[in-house]
């Protein structure tokens, strides 16, 4: 029987886990359900969003093994489902902050401490949206921040991209293998973009490029989205623009402000991997996005969520077994 105690108004217990995930998302499931099968007895803190970005996603193509595509939240509870039949113990609670001082690993989360010999690190990174009017009831209904996961679905149709760095700029040539035309505005007339990427997007014949604009407000009926006002950020002179699809790609924000600078990270917040998916501590892992810079699909996280499993199941049985 384990112990619990209040210390300083903490609820603690004695209790030592054999690994805490800290998000949920393709990563963090992938990962519960490999150190379920392990019999690792593991503990999720899921978030009060459980389930990550794909719960804002409508429909996932691309992700092997649906033919008929699947919505975002169905697989989220399906991945879910699969773990939890294994033994995961999910908490839709978030972490506050943690301690990566000594072992047992502390993990702090509505006022309890937690404990565990090895932490995995899937809390992903949330895209930064431009907050302009309608857009919260957009999101997923024409307003996306992926092309590849949803550009698909605007064939034959006319859309926007909101950025002026690389990621923009991919997004703006992707998308033209779907759409009519695809308008790039960006607030400023100096790109970020490399000098390769730019050309490239300038070139292309579906591509228009509109240099000091900025979306004020988003437009839209009972099928979604249909278009936006956007003004000159110089004088205020508004346009409107009709579109069916938007994709807003300004950045993304990895969620790791809640480790308080304990993990090695790149200059952006990006955890850092130091021996395979094992972080700059020894026995604290990292998969998804909250790591991945590059490719940020499902797949991806869930395949790194894999690995990280493994890898905390072996360290496990050479420290701690």
């Amino acid at each position: 029987m384990f112990k619990r105690c209040i210390v300083l108004g903490r609820v603690m217990s004695d209790e030592i886990r054999n690994v805490i995930i800290i998000g949920s998302g393709p990563a963090g499931y992938t990962a519960g359900l490999y150190a379920s099968r392990a019999m690792l007895n593991p503990l999720m803190f899921a978030g009060y969003m459980s389930g990550g970005q794909l719960m804002l996603t409508s429909d996932i193509e691309n992700f092997p093994g649906y033919p008929k595509g699947i919505g975002g939240p169905e697989m989220m509870m399906e991945l879910r489902e699969q773990a939890e039949r294994f033994g995961l113990e999910v908490q839709d609670r978030n972490v506050e902050n943690v301690d990566f001082s000594s072992r047992p690993f502390k993990v702090y989360s509505e006022g309890e401490e937690h404990l565990a010999h090895s932490i995995i690190i899937c809390t992903g990174a949330e895209s930064i949206w431009l907050g302009a009017e309608g857009e919260d009831e957009q999101k997923g209904r024409g307003i996306s921040t992926c092309a590849t996961c949803d550009g698909a679905f605007f064939r034959d149709q006319e859309v926007m991209v909101v950025g002026g760095g690389d990621s923009a700029m991919e997004e703006a040539t992707f998308l033209t293998r779907f759409a009519t035309k695809v308008t790039l505005i960006h607030r400023r007339d100096v790109f970020r973009a490399s000098q390769v990427m730019y050309d490239r997007a300038a070139a292309h014949e579906k591509i228009e490029i509109k240099p000091f604009r900025q979306v004020k407000k988003w437009l839209s009926d009972d099928s979604g989205l249909t278009g936006a006002i956007i003004e000159d950020p110089r004088d205020g002179t508004e346009e409107e623009i009709n579109v069916s699809g938007a994709f807003i790609a300004i950045g993304h924000k990895p969620i790791t402000a809640f480790l308080e600078g304990q993990l090695e990270t790149d200059d952006e917040g990006y955890l850092l991997h130091h021996d395979h998916t094992m972080t700059s501590i020894d026995g604290v892992f990292a998969a998804g996005d909250v790591v991945d810079t590059r490719y940020r699909q499902a797949i991806t996280a869930a395949g790194m969520g894999c690995q990280a499993a493994i890898d905390c199941e072996k360290w496990l049985e050479d420290n701690v077994h």
